[in-house]
């Protein structure tokens, strides 16, 4: 084999598998994830002598509600949607309004994809917010009836979902438990773990919001990977599998041309 065939062969090894390198380096953490907040457990398990950290991250329980529709709904009918969540009552004379008409903002923002993302107002005064007056304020606002549900129900089941499950007297501290008014916005992914909280009020923390919400939907979840990542730990053996092959052909090509003609 002759100088130029060797470069060409060193080349023709060397340029995909720099490249896989370079891109597995650099793309890492090209796309900033929105954190996973509150976990449940974390144990060590040990494998191949080595122990790995495994968190259960808190999965929101699910429950049942009734929407501005009179439609028995619950976060289970909401399975591979990412959520986002506030609290409000109907009657309320201060936030609430401003808030509704952040979210409508928001909900405005994905009219095209509206099936990615369900908004959801959960009423704190369930007993007074009644299907007629829900379907009034989200009327009010004129909000899209399928995807962003104004809800009640079961006054403890709603505060234990606020407190338990939402944490938001954690997100909020100068929220209060027994009555959890909240400025925040949370988001849910399709896991209904929570992602994060945003000031409904703060310019900032909603386009923060509206970037994070697709950028979820971008994440895989780990437990089922894209079938072309299995190839990624193996694609070196593959670039030296392919290169011997050249070499061999080269080598049989040579032989060949060797061979004395008859």
């Amino acid at each position: 084999m002759n100088k130029k065939a060797t470069l060409a062969l060193l080349l023709a090894i060397m340029l995909p598998m720099t490249g896989y390198w370079l891109v597995k380096y650099f793309s890492k953490d090209a796309v900033h994830m929105p954190k996973r907040y509150f976990f449940d457990e974390v144990a060590e398990t040990s494998k191949n002598g080595k122990y790995i950290t495994d968190t259960a991250w808190h999965h929101v329980k699910n429950i049942n509600f009734t929407n501005q529709l009179g439609k028995k709904v619950s976060l289970d009918d909401l399975h591979g949607k990412i959520i986002v969540v506030n609290f409000f009552f109907t009657h309320c004379p201060s936030i609430c309004p401003g808030l509704s008409r952040n979210m409508k903002r928001l909900q405005d923002s994905y009219i095209k994809n509206d099936s990615i993302v369900q908004f959801l107002s959960v009423s704190i005064d369930p007993v007074r917010d009644t299907v007629a007056r829900l379907r009034a304020y989200a009327d009010r606002f004129n909000a899209n009836h399928d995807s962003w549900w104004f809800v009640t129900g079961d006054k403890k089941e709603i505060y234990d979902f606020a407190i338990k499950e939402m944490k938001a007297n954690v997100a909020d501290v100068g929220a209060d438990t027994a009555f959890p008014h909240t400025e925040n916005f949370f988001l849910l992914d399709t896991n209904r773990i929570i992602r994060g909280w945003y000031n409904g009020f703060d310019t900032v923390k909603l386009a923060q919001l509206a970037k994070d919400i697709p950028t979820i939907m971008l994440e895989r979840d780990k437990k089922a990977p894209s079938v072309f990542r299995d190839f990624i730990p193996i694609l070196p053996v593959i670039f030296v599998g392919i290169a011997l092959v050249i070499i061999l052909m080269a080598f049989l090509n040579r032989n060949k041309k060797l061979k004395p003609q008859y």
